[in-house]
């Protein structure tokens, strides 16, 4: 069990994840003051003009390319305004923005430290255009483009919109359904856990509904609990690179696996003879 207001049915591992400089994309709200983590160098800040609020922005250094499918490939799903762009921006610099307007979606490609190695992450930041209407939930094609494309998910709903806790299970099934692997690695988040005096959905229905789908589920607060949000996107990360390794192992075990050989005619003939030759005698 996680400190503070998460539930889990899983342990998490502790730590923070250190991630490389801070930034926001499209956002407008209050920044939080941050300890930048040991040899990260932020560029100088910047004022948008564009925004109502005044707000302090830099922007995040980009991972340096490396060779197809060495990056860890995340998504970031649910309805809108449950604070999927916030918990990506605060996972990322340690900042928590007040904020967005609504995203196009966005993909982050970071380098951060996981478990002292770097490891070049990308996550997809996706719009909440989805519309959940009874158990069936409309996708729009974009969005199946991202699921099919992602190996590790975080399905988000706010603990203050029960509407968006509702499309966690059609939005569960739609991965299923575009990942048939069962352990593609899952993790159901109630967001906004600070805000429980406006609370619609309690913690033991977030968890029911985890048990059911087999998936990890914490409730965290994305603007007062920074820790909280590094072990969900760190869990999700050792999750995926877990299932990368058990997939190029598999892949080397049929690689090394002999081929048939085929019937060598001339042995069959020999052998045949000798079992002819043997009744003659």
């Amino acid at each position: 069990m996680l400190s503070g207001r998460r539930c889990c049915r899983g342990a998490v591992p502790p730590g923070p994840l250190k991630a490389a400089g801070p930034s926001a994309p499209g956002a407008a709200g209050r920044a939080e003051r941050s300890r930048w983590s040991p040899g990260c160098r932020a560029a100088s800040p910047m004022r948008l003009p564009s925004m109502s609020q005044s707000f302090l922005l830099a922007p995040i250094a980009e991972c340096p390319p490396g060779p197809p499918g060495a990056q860890l490939r995340l998504a970031v799903l649910g309805a809108r305004g449950v604070g999927k762009s916030a918990m990506i921006v605060r996972f990322l610099t340690k900042r928590f923005i007040g904020d967005y307007e609504p995203n196009t979606g966005s993909l982050y490609s970071r380098l951060v430290h996981l478990d002292g190695d770097h490891v070049a992450v990308q996550i997809q930041d996706t719009p909440g255009c989805i519309q959940a209407q009874e158990d069936c939930v409309q996708v729009p094609d974009s969005l199946s483009r991202c699921v099919k494309w992602a190996e590790g998910f975080l399905l988000v709903y706010s603990i203050t919109d029960y509407s968006s806790y509702q499309s966690v299970q059609p939005l569960h099934q739609h991965i299923r359904k575009l990942h048939p692997d069962a352990r593609t690695p899952i993790i159901i988040v109630g967001n906004k856990a600070d805000l429980l005096h406006a609370r619609q959905v309690q913690a033991k229905e977030g968890l029911q509904l985890a048990d059911e789908l087999g998936c990890l589920f914490l409730e965290i607060s994305t603007s007062e609990d920074s820790q909280g949000v590094c072990d969900v996107f760190q869990y999700l990360c050792k999750e995926v690179s877990k299932l990368q390794h058990a997939g190029s192992t598999d892949r080397r075990r049929s690689s090394i696996i002999p081929r048939p050989k085929s019937p060598n005619m001339q042995d069959l003939k020999r052998r045949f003879k000798q079992a002819l030759s043997s009744k003659v005698k």
